[in-house]
């Protein structure tokens, strides 16, 4: 099959190899990395590190099938294939079948048929007014006077500025990606004070590996909660206890949902634009303080707008992890078991019932589901996919899981305390 005559061949040379499953398996390490897209063998080893989406959303894919990652995250694959082009170094052998780890074929292109049918009806197609409405409202709540109600709004303002953003950094809103981006540094630069990159960087491995202990960022817990039914297990045979985890169902209160943003994100977005010397996003950052401080200074002082600015962050950071917590962190969490993007999706995620409060309080994150199947659909789109995702699931036996809002915020605390029941300790 000529796997080993072409492990050292370098990008775009020996693009005629014949491989099997088991030896594209074997370049998933650090410096040695294959993946397959549509049967084609690709050596991105030395591609990872100019990956526009960030080198480890593509090691998270290594030795795999990345088909349907593929098309999920980049709008013109015809574009985006001139990149593959030069390394190519094969395809799989005849005999092989298109999907690794035996997954259900079946199941694996009925998901893709129902792709292409939404992508005909033009499910894939934006509303300009839509969108132009959303950021509208919220223009015009910058726009305020500033004084008592222009800070009673801040929070809203950044909560809901942080979903448009979320549409942006997916490219869900304009045919041309240029303008999403451009729009995403603005939105998440300019009105939130964040970084473009830091987001995309971080956001897209949650995508592409949600739930998965060491890919998806959201649930390293950096040893503060125990997650999941293996995790506990693991520390407990470790003998691990950083903290008493039988009590973490009432410490998250203290140290998840107000810290998250006004802490953690703050500090992780700074560290990374200097470490990476993203000057671009680090001048959009600027933009925001400079903005804010010539804004609030002159009616509340130095420290009186650092006080505002901490409280608004501070509310803000409950608002954004109830809402994106909800639909995962009470599903499977689980090391890698190399499903087909449809089981693995379900696995981990749930809706939330529709209504006009839940589509505008989530950002129509209430459709988590369809969002990570489809996450560059137009948000409101989400609602026509959704029944035939459900028939789709129900055919295949995959559980489609939907909650109420107060069930899903309860069910958070629930799971917590149970994964902190079974922790070493308790």
């Amino acid at each position: 099959m000529g796997g080993g005559t072409h492990q050292t061949s370098v990008e775009g040379r020996g693009a005629s190899g014949v491989y099997t499953w088991e030896e594209v398996q074997k370049h998933s390490q650090r410096g040695d990395q294959w993946v397959v897209i549509e049967r084609k063998v690709y050596n991105v080893s030395n591609w990872v590190k100019r990956h526009p989406g960030g080198h480890r959303v593509i090691t998270h894919y290594a030795g795999e099938d990345a088909s349907d990652a593929f098309m999920a995250f980049h709008p013109d694959q015809t574009f985006v294939r001139k990149f593959l082009k030069p390394l190519l170094v094969g395809e799989l052998a005849p005999s092989e079948p298109s999907q690794d780890h035996k997954k259900n074929a079946a199941l694996v292109n009925d998901f893709r048929a129902l792709r292409d049918q939404f992508k005909a009806e033009g499910l894939f197609r934006t509303s300009p007014l839509f969108f132009c409405l959303h950021l509208g409202h919220i223009l015009l709540l910058e726009a305020l006077p500033l004084a008592l109600l222009m800070s009673f709004l801040s929070f809203l303002i950044q909560s809901q500025a942080g979903w448009l953003q979320h549409d942006f950094g997916h490219l869900s809103v304009f045919k041309r990606s240029r303008w999403d981006h451009l729009l995403h540094k603005f939105v998440i630069g300019h009105l939130k004070g964040a970084s473009a990159h830091w987001w995309n960087h971080r956001h897209f491995q949650h995508h592409a590996k949600p739930n998965v202990f060491k890919k998806d960022p959201d649930i390293n817990m950096l040893n503060i909660l125990v997650l999941g039914n293996v995790q506990p297990v693991e520390y407990g045979i470790k003998k691990l206890k950083h903290l008493p985890y039988n009590h973490q169902h009432q410490y998250f209160f203290l140290i998840g949902p107000p810290l998250l943003i006004p802490v953690y994100f703050n500090i992780h977005i700074f560290q990374t634009m200097i470490q990476q010397r993203d000057w671009v996003d680090f001048a959009w950052y600027l933009s925001y303080y400079i903005r804010y401080l010539s804004c609030f200074v002159p009616f509340y002082g130095v420290f009186g707008s650092f006080a505002l600015l901490m409280c608004v962050r501070f509310i803000e950071s409950h608002w954004f992890v109830w809402v994106t917590q909800m639909n995962h962190l009470s599903m499977d969490v689980d090391y890698e078991k190399h499903d087909d993007w449809l089981s693995m999706q379900l696995k981990a995620t749930c809706n939330i019932e529709q209504s006009f409060f839940n589509d505008w309080f989530s950002g129509h994150l209430n459709f988590q589901i369809e969002h990570h199947l489809f996450p560059m659909m137009p948000r409101h789109n989400y609602i026509h996919a959704a029944p035939r995702v459900k028939e789709l699931c129900k055919k295949y036996g995959i559980h489609y899981e939907v909650k109420g809002l107060w069930e899903a915020w309860c069910d958070i605390i629930r799971q917590i305390q149970s994964q902190g029941r079974d922790s070493p300790g308790s």
